[in-house]
């Protein structure tokens, strides 16, 4: 007992010491022989025996309390355990401008350079509040590992409401049939996605056929430097073989396409790409993916938002299974998504489990499900699940399909304004949100225009074209517009930023003239450039003008 008890009527308090107990610790030794003095004078003591050990049994003398053996050193211990609760409390619940000034002073600087920059990275957005929210919430504190109704821990019926909920936004902001298709949400990034669908449908060294890099696909898709190296983990552990673009037009070429595929036989033939600015032809690749016995796999990372606001060709029309990342143009967190057909299959393409009536289903759901988790990565990021919940929602809306038609806008605005002065651009033009813009004409690089746009407070970034030597010195830089379009630019916004483009343009040509090629050379130039500081200060004030949304409003 660690507190006094008051006797009532008829009922004698008991307390039971272990003798062996209270003297088996050196350090206590005489204190717990001072105890057992006062002992003998406040309480009657009896003798008895539990399990072999000697007990005694204190009796409460008449109307008297009967005192604690270890009251003054429980006090003591009582008043430990609360400081040290208070010191837990303490810095668990400071602020991150207390608890982390440096941090905290870095993450401002960032902020800052976020409002005073023209943002022009294709693959970047600015989320809304409410995405941010849940972003920053008490959701990154639950461990949730399997899927919905199968989890590896406890105390997940909230979790999975959030996941079960951001399934069917999902379905329906793409407007698909859940008894045809299934998602999984749960990936960390449009890599990660695409890789589990490798893992889940492939064994390693088996045939996967992307759009090669330079031509504007991704890295995911697998890729080889000239020189052979393998560049990504989907060329390491299987074999690729890239199409390519038409290098007079930058379209993709088709019929090239279906001779390398039949020749090549490819397991998983995928479409989409990360710098390719026109439309796909869907219903082309279905019909080679059926000659050459592929599933056909699409990447829209960069497109899912423009499918969601039926702004371009959908490619759930034509695939069998399509990935994304969740920000990019759909204006979510950062994550990867994984839809996949289920169902009785109506073509007779790939392998898939026959029923007894003759009938063919999909088997990805369970494969692609186990290749997330356990396979590749552990325990989902549930507040990325639900702020992409939160994205799906906003995506369904009529606002959002306003907004991407005005990046559309946006990107076709800033298109024609570069075409007019004389700029040449991959295909000659946009279908979606973002465009390719060859330097090369210029005498400049892409690495190097970069580092100028960034020096001027404008990101842009380089991007092969088909045709240069890539990665040594790519070509051309890729601009997008979702990202300006979310802060509230128009039109004749984008008609500016040509100009500021422009002008970095010039600017890079004349640093290349003075400074060389060389790029330690180059670099040296850039700092304390008049005309660099000069161009700095009208993009800082240029982008001023507009709000970061899910941020408190930014002031120079």
């Amino acid at each position: 007992m660690g507190s006094a008890i008051r006797s009532s009527p008829g009922v004698v308090p008991m307390q039971l010491l272990d003798l062996n107990s209270c003297t088996s610790s050196v350090d206590y030794k005489e204190e717990e022989e001072e105890e057992e003095e006062e002992e003998e004078v406040s309480s009657e003591e009896e003798e008895f025996s539990i399990l072999g050990h000697s007990m005694y049994l204190k009796r409460q003398r008449d109307g008297q309390l009967l005192p604690s053996s270890n009251v003054a050193k429980r006090a003591a211990v009582n008043t430990g355990a609360e400081s040290r609760k208070a010191a837990v409390h303490a810095w668990g619940n400071q602020a991150l401008s207390v608890a982390d000034p440096e941090i905290n002073d870095i993450m401002e600087k960032e902020k800052q350079r976020q409002f005073k920059c023209i943002e022009l990275v294709a693959s970047e957005n600015f989320v809304c509040k409410a995405v941010m929210e849940a972003l920053g919430s008490h959701l990154t504190n639950k461990y949730s590992e399997g899927m919905p109704g199968s989890r590896n821990y406890t105390g997940n019926e909230y979790i999975d409401q959030i996941e079960l909920l951001c399934f069917k936004r999902a379905l329906s902001a793409f407007n698909l049939d859940p008894e045809k298709w299934g998602v999984n949400v749960q990936s960390y990034s449009c890599t990660s996605a695409n890789f589990a669908v490798y893992t889940g449908l492939l064994l390693p060294g088996d045939r996967i056929m992307g759009l090669d890099t330079p031509s504007g696909g991704h890295l995911s898709h697998g890729y080889y430097t000239p020189s052979g190296q393998n560049i990504s983990a989907a060329s390491i552990f299987f074999k690729n073989l890239s199409y390519k673009v038409n290098p007079q037009t930058g379209y993709i070429d088709y019929d090239r396409l279906e001779e390398k595929a039949l020749g090549y036989r490819p397991k998983i033939l995928i479409c989409g790409g990360s710098s390719y600015p026109r439309e796909w032809d869907y219903a082309r690749f279905r019909t080679i993916a059926d000659k050459c016995g592929a599933v056909l796999m699409c990447d829209m990372a960069h497109i899912s938002g423009l499918v969601a606001a039926k702004e371009c060709v959908s490619p759930f029309n034509h695939c069998d299974i399509v990935t994304s990342t969740t920000h990019k143009s759909l204006r979510g967190p950062r994550g990867g998504v994984i839809f996949y057909r289920k169902g009785v299959k109506s073509r007779n393409q790939g392998p898939h489990p026959c029923l007894g009536d003759g009938t063919i289903r999909y088997d990805f759901e369970e494969k692609i499900n186990f290749a997330v988790f356990p396979s590749t990565q552990g325990g989902p990021h549930n507040n990325h699940i639900a702020a992409l919940a939160i994205a799906l929602k906003q995506a369904s809306t009529l606002e959002f399909k306003a907004y991407i038609q005005q990046v559309k806008k946006n990107a076709q605005a800033l298109a024609s304004a570069l075409l007019r002065r004389k700029c040449r651009l991959v295909t000659g033009g946009t279908d979606n949100h973002l465009l390719v813009w060859d330097v090369m004409p210029l005498k400049i690089t892409g690495w190097n225009y970069e580092k100028v746009c960034e020096m001027c407070h404008i990101t842009v970034n380089k991007t092969a074209i088909y045709g240069d030597n890539g990665v040594i010195s790519p070509g051309g830089v890729r601009i997008g517009t979702p990202a300006m379009t979310s802060r509230g630019c128009l039109e004749y916004d984008f008609e500016m930023i040509a100009l500021f483009l422009l002008r970095a343009a010039h600017i890079t040509l004349a640093l290349r003239r003075e400074h060389g090629k060389h790029q330690k050379d180059f670099l040296k130039g850039l700092h304390h450039n008049k005309d660099i500081l000069e161009l700095r200060n009208r993009v800082e004030a240029f982008a001023s003008q507009f709000t970061l949304s899910g941020l408190n409003c930014c002031s120079l």
